[in-house]
């Protein structure tokens, strides 16, 4: 059993005061600093992925409707758009950045700066398990896990390190993620 963890957009633009804030996430961000002190040994790699946004097209909006659309957030090269600062003290073995010139919900749907794609990475470094966290718990964690299933991987989320845009989407992106074969668990209660 070969694990990774990935790290799903933990960055100060869905943070308290960035552009597309969620309610808790510099809370989430400083739980996970605090998981990766105590458990960064578990893990073959520690992947990082970011929204880096350049040209996004219709994902951005003045008047975003907030399901397709978006105030501009996750800007490629932006303070905000940055790994959060609770989580920049740790050695990552590779990040993902991901929706250059699109909207890009998937940590799979990006790759990193020498272009591999994260199935790519996983596969390479041959994990089979795969532990999810960061924001939104809702949208990209959803969605990355998903698909970290569909390619073949084992897939946990620490339900307690990350939270949605809004209780109602994360009751509905569990339940989905519960579908898809993910196993939702708090972080305190993981089997290793």
């Amino acid at each position: 059993m070969i694990r990774a963890l990935i790290i799903v957009d933990v960055q100060p633009t869905f943070c308290e005061g960035g552009e597309l804030p969620i309610l808790g996430g510099d809370r989430c961000a400083d739980d996970i600093a605090y998981f990766l002190k105590k458990n960064r040994d578990r893990y073959r790699l520690l992947i990082t992925t970011q929204d880096w946004h350049i040209d996004p097209g219709a994902h951005f909006s003045a008047t975003p409707d907030y399901v397709d659309t978006w105030p501009p957030h996750a800007q490629a090269g932006t303070v905000n758009a940055r790994i959060h600062p609770a989580l920049q003290g740790f050695a990552y073995d590779a990040a993902i950045r991901k929706g250059h010139y699109g909207a890009a919900y998937s940590g799979f749907e990006g790759m990193n700066d020498e272009g591999v794609s994260l199935n790519a990475l996983l596969t390479g470094a041959g994990v089979t398990h795969v532990d999810i966290v960061g924001l939104a718990q809702s949208h990209c964690i959803c969605e990355t896990a998903c698909d970290a299933v569909k390619y073949g991987f084992s897939v946990r989320v620490f339900s307690d390190l990350t939270v949605p845009v809004t209780p109602e989407l994360g009751e509905k992106a569990s339940r989905v993620m519960c579908e898809r074969g993910v196993a939702l668990v708090r972080s305190c209660d993981a089997r290793w």
